[in-house]
């Protein structure tokens, strides 16, 4: 699928791959080299690093998770690319454009969802479209303002001024004004905060749609099982600095701990004393959950206590680790 803005008219226009590929030979959508971004010193707070130096590289048509605490400096790496933010130093590009050397270019080919709900109360969806795409050089005859709210589902609002928006219409309303240059690369930052369930799941369909067709996404997000579930690859921030950046699978084989789940075939009122040495729990619905390390106690070891404790299995099943798992162990205690 082409992307980008296809008229003499605008702004400008997505050339085709031209930077350096990473490492899996993709060429970028985004690329950060030794950037860092320095906070003044003002209103009696000290300066603030909120960027370290830090090198990454976005493969294009990638589904790629960004994520780390509050205050990591996702943000401002977004702000950075969108052209919201100078940098201190190092280099930013967008498709190829170096922020700097081509800032209209670069910011031509990213759309950016952001976190703050920041539509103005007295546009209506459709005119908040019609200027943002003026704003991008879209012409009239490339608009595609009805066809993107009624995608999002709000097709029937669109002549509503936005004050009377619920949060999650206004929500999908920030998505929609990102897409109107259709751009090569769509950022979105917590797009589901206050989105109820029924609206997240069609805007992930929305999304996974973009993203078939050859849109780059890169996402944040505090529901780290979104992440898990849909991104492909994932890089974490924390305190300014990329602390990892891998494969979704190889990021959770980082954790060696599993959970086996075992349902005796009689309910027991406590753990008998050979599951003393595991992480072991006796849960309400009378299931053992046991954790433990395949390196360290093989399975057959474990199941061998067990039917040492007399215990008969109805079913047992295993749980592997959880991105959030892999987060809280890269991130806690730095």
């Amino acid at each position: 699928m082409a992307h980008g803005i296809t008229d003499d008219t605008a702004i400008a226009k997505v050339p085709a791959p031209q930077e350096p590929a990473p490492d899996d030979d993709r060429p970028c959508a985004i690329q950060a080299v030794n950037l860092r971004k320095v906070y003044k010193a003002a209103g009696g707070q000290p300066a603030k690093e909120a960027l370290k130096s830090i090198n990454l590289s976005i493969p294009r048509g990638s589904f790629f998770g960004l994520l780390g605490p509050n205050g990591a400096g996702k943000s401002t790496f977004i702000n950075i690319l969108a052209g919201l933010v100078i940098k201190t130093s190092g280099s930013a590009s967008v498709w190829g454009f170096d922020t700097d050397v081509n800032p209209r270019q670069a910011r031509a080919s990213i759309g950016v969802v952001p976190q703050e709900l920041n539509i103005d109360p007295f546009f209506t969806p459709a005119e908040a479209m019609e200027l943002q795409a003026g704003l991008y050089g879209v012409p009239k005859s490339a608009r595609r303002t009805m066809e993107i709210l009624r995608v999002l589902g709000l097709d029937d609002k669109a002549d509503a001024y936005a004050r009377t928006l619920s949060g999650g219409m206004r929500r999908r309303l920030l998505v929609a004004k990102a897409m109107v240059h259709a751009p090569p690369v769509l950022v979105l930052d917590e797009p589901t905060a206050g989105v109820d369930i029924e609206l997240r799941r069609q805007l992930w369909e929305y999304v996974q749609e973009l993203h078939a067709k050859g849109t780059t996404i890169v996402l944040t997000t505090h529901y780290l099982e979104e992440a898990q579930a849909l991104c492909d690859q994932i890089a974490i921030i924390n305190h300014g600095d990329v602390v990892v950046c891998e494969p979704t699978s190889q990021l959770l084989s980082r954790i060696d701990e599993k959970r086996i789940l075992i349902r005796p075939s009689s309910a027991l009122a406590s753990l008998p004393p050979q599951l003393e040495k595991y992480k072991a729990e006796l849960r309400d619905d009378g299931q053992i959950a046991v954790l433990y390390n395949p390196s360290e106690a093989p399975m057959a070891a474990l199941l061998a206590d067990i039917s040492s404790a007399g215990i008969e299995i109805a079913d047992l099943s295993t749980e592997e680790a959880a991105l959030e798992d892999v987060f809280l162990q890269l991130t806690s205690g730095k």
